[in-house]
């Protein structure tokens, strides 16, 4: 018996697929009168001789090829028994595709101007979602003749618009707020990141529906780490070392050892708070970083208040005398310092 009309339809939920071609290979040779079932989360674009004709909603839909009954049995075999008139209908999801996840592979620079060394990394990671807004340019522009296209195969083209949007958009804030203020701003930059992005996404037939920025925060990766990754320039690397030090010898419950054993190419702890202080910004950042009060260091201090300059703990303090890098008298069970003592340790 003799094909009248064919019934057309794609009833899988779609839940990880945007795009479903029928036939998935090679061209349909659809009569007039064929049925073309939509379903509510779905829409249909019909392509004929190479050409999107219509995008048919929720619903049933009745096509027109030039394939006539019973005439196109006679005229396929002219061809080889292939039809001359050649159609497809693409199954598009409509649904939102939701909880999609991003992150920062490698940390954000930013400006961090009167903090520091005068920039910060940060890294972070949350959730967008988006939705096929324009079917037909959707295929057209993305999909092309592929007999199936999968959310996965274009997420990673989606995080890198939203990654490098986030980052162009923490330059511009970065102007105006400190780091601090930047982390409490994480809904604010979350709507300005989705506004960024929407043209891109509407440029392929989508619509971002949400971003969002569930934590952003200071990278955790080592000076070593970025530098390996060709994101600090030697001055910077060697200025976040030389913190590292300093932080590590005031944590340090034993005293001593994180100031005397140097780090990197074997600095000295003087060389590496000279260079730390030599990164900042004139005299003033000098006194900021040693913790000095305005009228400068006295002549004899005790250890505690050489600590003070240092930013360090007492005990590191007393640990360098102790080990003769930095020279002391001792009376009676005390210590003092004279000032001439303490530059010329910081001086190496």
């Amino acid at each position: 018996m003799a094909r009248i009309f064919d019934v057309i339809e794609y009833a899988d939920e779609m839940r990880d697929r945007l795009v479903q071609r029928f036939p998935e290979k090679g061209s349909g040779d659809f009569r007039i009168g064929s049925q073309v079932i939509v379903r509510e989360s779905q829409s249909a674009v019909f392509f004929r001789d190479g050409q999107a004709l219509d995008v048919f909603g929720p619903g049933r839909h009745t096509i027109a090829t030039a394939n006539i009954p019973r005439l196109i049995d006679f005229i396929g075999k002219a061809f080889g028994n292939r039809t001359p008139f050649t159609a497809e209908v693409y199954y598009v999801s409509m649904r939102e595709f939701v909880d999609k996840k991003w992150g920062t592979p490698q940390p954000i620079i930013v400006r961090n101007p009167g903090m520091g060394l005068g920039v910060a990394l940060l890294q972070g990671f949350g959730t967008y979602s988006f939705q096929v807004s324009d079917p037909q340019q959707f295929v057209t522009q993305i999909v092309g003749s592929l007999g199936a296209y999968r959310t996965s195969e274009i997420e990673d083209r989606l995080r890198g618009v939203l990654l490098s949007d986030l980052t162009d958009l923490l330059g511009e804030t970065a102007a105006e707020h400190s780091v601090v203020d930047l982390i409490g701003l994480v809904n604010e930059m979350s709507a300005g990141v989705r506004a960024k992005a929407q043209d891109h996404f509407n440029s392929l037939g989508l619509t971002l529906k949400s971003f969002v920025i569930s934590n952003l925060k200071p990278s955790e990766k080592s000076a070593e780490e970025l530098r390996n990754m060709g994101m600090l320039d030697m001055n910077t690397y060697t200025q976040l070392q030389a913190a590292d030090a300093m932080l590590a010898a005031a944590e340090n419950p034993s005293g001593g050892a994180g100031l005397t054993a140097g780090i990197g190419a074997g600095l000295g702890v003087g060389n590496v708070l000279q260079q730390s202080l030599q990164g900042m910004t004139g005299a003033q950042g000098q006194q900021a970083a040693a913790g000095a009060p305005a009228g400068g260091m006295p002549e004899v201090m005790t250890p505690a208040e050489a600590a003070g300059f240092l930013k360090v703990a007492e005990e590191d303090v007393v640990a360098a005398i102790e080990a003769g890098d930095l020279k002391a008298k001792k009376l009676g069970s005390a210590y003092r310092i004279s000032k001439k003592s303490l530059e010329d340790f910081l001086s190496g």
